[in-house]
């Protein structure tokens, strides 16, 4: 069976806005900005060809069709969400390692990564930051210039100046082996210690 479906970005716009009421809120949650959501929800619209929400002064508020779609498309990203979870890799420990968006995965090289580390489920969920990671969505994360945070270890991964990235993972489990592992992976691919594979769809990865 083909199914016929909107963009996800599209879909994931309009669940965030609906849950919020506010694209502001939105945007601070998918890690975009509000005019993206606006966006989003506009192609949305012309493309169902009715109008979800009814944009009243400061106020969003959703249409009697936007209500009831909703409801539709909160089940099923509960469904998918739920059946990404019950997928367990063959391996000891499952990391879920949180990415920030403007981060190349290309660079994590991940199936060389899951060929030395057989026993590391590596997991990837992009876009993510120090929300996800502070609320447990993501065990640890690649964050864009977060050199200190209270309660976390910041560690970089590449360059010496400016912005640059930075592993941060919880005091709790900075040490433990499978952070280790994935700090020292990434400072080596940093140094280029290993070809990037460019190869499409060699990729394993989870976006929210």
């Amino acid at each position: 069976m083909t199914y016929s479906l909107p963009p996800l970005n599209a879909l994931r716009a309009f669940e965030a806005a609906a849950r919020h009421l506010s694209f502001k809120l939105a945007a601070h949650e998918l890690h975009v900005t509000p005019a993206a959501i606006g966006q989003h929800v506009k192609a949305l619209e012309l493309r169902l060809g009715v109008r979800l929400f009814e944009r009243l002064h400061k106020q969003l508020v959703l249409t009697a069709e936007g209500k009831s779609y909703l409801v539709g498309i909160s089940d099923g990203f509960r469904r998918i969400a739920d059946a990404t979870l019950q997928l367990k890799p063959r391996c000891a420990v499952l990391l879920q390692l949180g990415v920030h968006d403007g981060f190349d995965l290309r660079r994590l090289a991940l199936e060389h990564f899951r060929g030395i580390h057989p026993d590391i489920g590596l997991r990837v969920v992009q876009p993510a930051g120090l929300h996800e990671l502070v609320e447990g969505k993501v065990d640890v994360l690649i964050g864009r210039g977060l050199s200190n945070h209270p309660g976390y270890r910041c560690d970089r991964i590449e360059g010496s100046s400016g912005l640059g990235d930075w592993l941060i993972a919880p005091e709790g489990t900075a040490e433990c082996p499978e952070v280790t592992g994935l700090r020292v992976w990434l400072r080596s691919r940093s140094a280029d210690a290993l070809p990037i594979d460019r190869r499409p769809g060699r990729i394993g990865l989870v976006r929210r």
